[in-house]
Parts: C-alpha cells; structure tokens; sequence
C-alpha cells in the first residue's frame, strides 16, 4: 500500500522555506549560548522572509509573554518588554492559537503601541503561534514598514518555522544564563488545579501512563527519504488497525469497534495525509510534520463546543500519537522503572488499565475524569487521593518528577519547592497520628454522649476493598458495587464467575453483612460491551434499574449468582436508583422468582433473604407507604439525591458546591424520610461521600440516621466525633438554626462543635 504514486508526489524544490530551515539547522547545530542563537534565527528569518521585523516572543509564565530576540526593534528592549495574554496582536495570538495577518497593525483590533520597541514605524504585522500539542509556547512575529499582505504560502512557511522553533524551546536550545535568560523547562514548580473526586493526601514521583514522545529532529536533510518514512509508517499504521478490525469478534466492545473504524477513517484521510507531506516538502521531518498536525488538532479541540466533534479529534489526537511511536521507535512501554510511590499522570484511564497497576499507586492525577468515573471508584476503593480535571498536566510533567497530590483541595504541586514540600509533609504526619488515634477505638462502638449509637458500614467494590473490613471498625460493608467485575471486562462475565466472585466477597467477610447491589450501569459507567446511549442527560437517562428491568437477562444472571454464593447463608440485595414504588415491586419480584426457580433446580437457597432499595430521587421520598412497609430496609444514595434535589450536576464544578449538604431544606427532607422509615419499622440508612464527612455524618445521626455507610478510612474519623459529641443537645442546635431563617445549619453546628472542644 503506498500513499502517493509516483505522479501525486508533493513537489519538492530548494524553496525559501527549504533553504530557511537548511540554514536553522546549521545554526541550531552550532556550539552557542541561547540567546545568541534567538538572535541568529530572528535574522535568518527577516532575511529569509525580505521582512525589516522578525521578533521571537516566549513565555515568561503562563499569563506573560516576553520579547525574547529581536531583529529590526530596539534591542534594548530584549527582555524588557512584556505582555499578557490577550494585549496586543501578540497576547491575541497567544490567546485564540492561530495566526494574525493584517496590513495595517494600527488600525487592527487589539493593536497596542509599545514605544520602547520602536515598531510604530512598521505597517504590516503577522503573527503566528508557537505551539506544541496544542501548549502555546510563545509567538513568531515579522514586521514590515510597507502594508503588506502576507500571501498564505507565507503564513504557511512562517507556521513551519514556528514548529521547529517550539521543538527547540522543548528540548532547551534556547536556556541561557544569566539576567532575562530564559530558563530549562520542565525545572520549575507547577501549581495544578483540578477537582476533587477522592480525598486524601500523597506524596511521590511522577508515573506517567503514556509517555511523552520527544522528537529531536524537526528539520529534515533528505525530503524523498522523511516521505518514505512517512509512507512505511502510515502503511503500517493502517495494517495494524485493519488487523486489529479483522480480529474482532461479536461481542466485541461496539466503542472499541467505533474508535478503531474512525482510526481507520483518519489513517485513509488523503487531506490528513497531504498536509503532512506539505510539511515534509517544506523542509520538517516526518515526525516534526505529524506533531505539527497534532498541535493544529489539539487547538481545534479547545475551539469546539461540540463533545461529538470534541471525540472524534481525540480520535485523531490519538491516531497522531502511534504514528509518532512507529516514527520515533518510541512505544508505550520505554522501559522506564516505575518510581517509588508512584503517583500516575494520565489523559483519562479505563478501570480495567488501572487495576493493572494494583494498589502500589499512591495516587493518581488526570486531566480529564469525573467525580463517578470508573476511576473515581477504583481510587475510593483503594483510598489513595484522586484529582480529576488537572488540565494541561500531561505537557508538563516528566517521569520521575517529585509531585504533591492534595486530593482534599484539588490541587497538584509539581517540583515543589522545599518549603511546600516540608508544610505538606506536616499534613500528611498530622493524618497519620491521627488514623493512628483511631485504630485505638477501632473495636469500639459509635455511641454519642447521649447514649445514641450509630452503625459504621464500609462501601466496597473490589476484593482488594475486604481486608478492611476488619481494619477499619467497619459493622459490615454497607454497599457492594457489582458494577466492577463488568466493567473491567471485555466481555459479560459469566455466571459461574460472579457466583465465584460474590462468594469470596461474602467467605472474606467473615459473617457481617454485605449489601449487594445489583448492576448500576448508564450514565458515566458504559459498559465496554453495551451499546452507548447517545443522551442528552445521561444521569436522568436510561440507567441502573432502568436497565436491569427493560433488559431483565443480565439482572436476571446476576441474582442467580448471587443466590449460589450465598450457598444457605443469608443474602442481602439493593436496587439501585428506584424512582417509584412499581420499579421496586417489580425488581423484589424477579429476586422471588429467581428464588423459586433455584428451588426447583435443588439449589441451596440463602438462609434469610433481604430486599432493599436505594433512595437516590425525591420521587422515592413521596412513594406509598406500601413501599416503605414492603422494602425490607433503603439506603439514602447522597450522592444523587443531593444533586437532583437541588438541580445542580455533580459533574459540573460551577454548581457541584454551590449547595451545602447541611442545607435546611435538606436536611428537612431527609427528616421526612426517616420519620417515615420509623412509621414503617425500616431500617434505614445513609450512603455516599457525605456519610464519609464527620460533620455531615454528624448532623444526619442528630436527624435521626443510625446507620451509615462510608470508605474505610472515614470510619475512624467519623466515629471518633461521634464518640465525643452528645448528639441530642446537637440536635437542638440544628432545630434553633431551622427556625432561625438559616439557609444551613454548619455555623451554628460548627460555632456549637468548638464550644464543646474549648470547654
């Protein structure tokens, strides 16, 4: 397979552009200081271009942009002069990553005069960004006394230019020393902040999950030969996802299959393919030319609202990564030792990709994720801190840099220095006396000063989660989510798997409780084998119960799985997001029937059977009272009542902590439903990260909850406060602050707290 014939071959001639980065790679090739080699590629470029201005701005910081070399403006100005993004026509291209090209740069938009530079004299102004995937690394500029028009071969040429210039300013051409030299990137601190999704405090070395491909040649020598390089590895490339295609069965992943057939789309694109080969004829390498593709893809990417069109340029991003490692020689797997206490950096990872790693993790880092993803959960169920959302993280880190993961802020410190270092190694001391406090009241129970007790439950999801069971003080595990062993697989596990899983799950319990509940699928958990739902809304859409009762086949084959674990022992099984009391009843039937059938099988049925249901919607909190009298006990899921009871997305970092759990009309409507569950005489309890919160778990004893469910590692914390609180005199703090007009509760519960501490 070849990509051109011998007629399409993209002319090569000794252009200017060509003979400009000839000269380039001489210059770079010299034995010189930084700043001496800024000022010979701002001359080659004026002299290349017939331009009377080439200026090399850098930046300085992430907001700062700096002159950094200049041929035709004040050379006193070198170093002095400074701009923030967005001032200018320089800022305004750092800012939109794309070129300005204007006659008149007086007259443009944006235009701001900087005396000390002496430009005023100069007419034309173009502008292009210098970028590396899609990370602005600064701004190429040519000046002209005459208005000119740039031609787009220009634009085009002074573009390449612009690549190899942020290769070099990549690997350290430009670092000098001395005053206003610039310094080595990927040296200095970087503050990073995302979004919590598991709490928690680590320190460590980077672990990155796809290493960085680092191109080191960027101007090519023989043009025929980087296009058969080209050519060699586009066809393998295409071979690789064609076989890949070919050996996919029926159950194959339907979103593997979709990635792989727009891999295929984009590896047969001819205008991919073209404007790479463009490049090469211009004078880039192949590897230069496809990273130059995959910059103008990543800057697309920021540009596009659309999560469709958004997905399928991290097809292409994803695309431009193999080829660069069959162009480079540089795969997945570089051979690098993982660090001691690794923190892993990744774009976003699957759960099955992280459990690969195993609990030796001491954090993880992602600049992308969600509060519910799949590895939200695997992070809780190992209780190592999770920060989702640390854009721009990947560009920056290097293995085995010293990293800092503040998972109770969101924040990420990179190379920090000693100072924050030796503050965040306190806290983490501080945590470790303190856990160590509560081991000391580990077999103790939760009882206030008042004679109020509550049941400490664990949440789990992994066989790896049981071990703490015992550590942790925890009564029983109060929420078992089975969605873990579907979704780490690439095909629906079978029977006598889950039969085999459950049963270790229940023998490592040794006699407590484990509260089993059934497949919560949809939304922001797919499984790898399910066809995606394209909604608008995934977490009010077709999901958990939803599914489980409108495809009966999987939750069918899950009960009956459960029922043989149990092997005579006694079983207890929760629905997951039940909206009215018919999906209930319908749910609590299948379990019946399931049980009749084993019976007739001649199956050991359990020795006592508990049916119970999650209340994740306030529809639920209105049901019947039949519902209440019929479900054997219901666990408060916090986590999506809290968001559909104020209409605000968990997801969504605008409005995520816009509520406060302890919130009056909150906590009013769990209020309502505990006095309902005493009406009825069912247990009730609450789950979710709150319950995990000392002070919210607090509060929701003082409302009447005497059970919740949490992490092992809240279980200490939790009960500790509660072992030192008198939670009726609490509960008359809460109902004053009712009364009072308060929107919540928390000042006056934490004003009264620190009373109680002092006194």
């Amino acid at each position: 397979m070849t990509i051109w014939g011998a007629t399409d071959l993209p002319e090569i001639s000794e252009s200017g552009s060509r003979k400009l980065l000839g000269r380039l790679r001489e210059t770079l090739a010299e034995d010189s200081a930084g700043q001496e080699r800024l000022d010979r590629i701002t001359h080659l470029i004026a002299d290349s271009m017939g331009t009377d201005v080439c200026s090399i701005y850098l930046f300085r910081d992430a907001e700062t942009l700096e002159l950094c070399a200049t041929e035709g403006l004040n050379p006193d100005a070198v170093h002095q002069t400074r701009m923030r993004v967005g001032e200018g026509l320089v800022g305004r291209v750092a800012r939109a990553k794309t070129p300005v090209n204007t006659p008149d740069a007086p007259s443009a938009k944006g235009f701001r005069f900087m005396p000390e530079t002496g430009e005023e004299i100069y007419s034309s102004f173009l502008g292009v960004p210098v970028q590396r995937l899609g990370e602005s690394l600064g701004v190429l500029v040519v000046q002209s006394k005459d208005a000119r028009n740039y031609s787009d071969d220009e634009v085009y040429a002074l573009e390449v230019v612009a690549m190899v210039l942020a290769e070099m300013t990549e690997l350290g051409a430009f670092v000098g020393e001395g005053e206003g030299a610039m310094s080595a990137r990927h040296t200095q601190q970087a503050l990073f902040r995302g979004s919590v999704a598991q709490e928690g405090a680590a320190e460590g070395r980077v672990y990155l999950h796809e290493p960085r491909v680092v191109v080191t040649n960027p101007i090519s020598e023989d043009p025929h030969e980087e296009m058969r390089r080209l050519q060699d590895a586009i066809d393998t490339l295409r071979s690789s996802v064609d076989e890949m295609l070919g050996a996919m069965g029926k159950n194959t992943d339907k979103e593997q299959v979709k990635v792989l057939e727009a891999y295929r789309m984009f590896a047969n694109s001819r205008s991919w393919v073209r404007r790479m080969e463009e490049d090469i004829a211009l004078g880039l390498s192949a590897e230069a030319a496809v990273e130059k593709e995959q910059s103008a893809t990543r800057a697309r990417m920021e540009q596009v609202p659309d999560p469709y069109l958004r997905e399928r340029l991290h097809d292409l991003d994803d695309l431009s990564n193999r080829l660069l490692r069959l162009l480079t020689g540089q795969g997945s797997d570089t051979g690098a030792e993982m660090p001691e206490n690794p923190i892993l950096i990744a774009r976003n990872i699957g759960p099955a990709e992280l459990l690969d790693y195993g609990k030796k993790l001491r954090g993880i880092v992602l600049e992308e994720g969600s509060v519910g993803s799949h590895a939200a959960i695997v992070a809780r169920a190992w209780a190592i801190p999770l920060v989702i959302n640390a854009k721009k993280i990947l560009t920056e880190a290097l293995n085995g840099d010293p990293i800092l993961v503040d998972g109770d802020q969101g924040v990420v410190h990179l190379r920090p220095e000693d100072a924050v270092a030796a503050a965040f190694r306190d806290k983490i001391a501080m945590q470790t006396k303190a856990q160590e406090r509560y081991a000391s009241i580990r077999d103790k129970p939760a009882i206030g000063l008042c004679g109020h007790e509550v049941n400490l439950h664990m949440n789990a999801g992994l066989m790896a989660d049981l071990p703490s069971l015992d550590s942790s003080g925890a009564e029983g595990v109060g929420l078992f989510r089975t969605e873990l062993q579907f979704l780490t697989r690439a095909r629906v596990p079978k029977r006598s798997e889950l039969a085999a899983i459950y049963k270790s799950v229940m023998d490592a319990a040794h006699g407590k409780q484990v509260v089993f509940r059934t497949l919560d699928i949809g939304s922001d958990k797919v499984l790898p084998y399910m066809k995606p739902q394209d909604e608008p809304n995934p977490a009010l859409g077709w999901r958990a119960i939803r599914v489980g009762l409108d495809k009966p086949g999987v939750m069918r084959m899950q009960l009956q799985a459960l029922i043989r674990a149990a092997g005579g022992r006694p079983l207890t099984v929760m629905f997951p997001f039940i909206a009215q009391f018919d999906e209930f009843r319908e749910g609590r039937q299948m379990v019946l029937n399931e049980l009749e059938r084993e019976k007739k099988l001649g199956h050991a049925l359990p020795e006592d059977v508990k049916i119970g249901a999650m209340l994740e919607t306030p529809s639920l909190g209105f049901a019947p009272q039949q519902f209440f009298e019929m479900a054997d006990f219901i666990s408060i899921g916090g986590n999506d009542l809290k968001q559909f009871f104020f209409a605000a997305d968990r997801e969504n970092e605008r409005v995520r902590k816009r509520y406060d759990t302890l919130n009056v009309s909150f906590l009013t409507f769990i209020e309502q439903i505990v006095k309902r569950c005493q009406d009825a005489g069912t247990p009730l309890s609450f789950c979710g990260e709150d319950a995990g919160r000392p002070i919210e778990a607090l509060c929701f004893a003082a409302m009447g909850m005497n059970a919740l469910s949490m992490r092992p590692a809240s279980i200490g914390p939790v009960k500790s406060l509660i072992r030192r609180t008198n939670i009726a005199e609490l509960r008359d703090v809460i109902d004053t602050a009712r009364v009072s007009g308060a929107q919540s509760v928390r000042p006056a519960v934490l004003e009264w707290l620190s009373k109680q501490s002092t006194a």
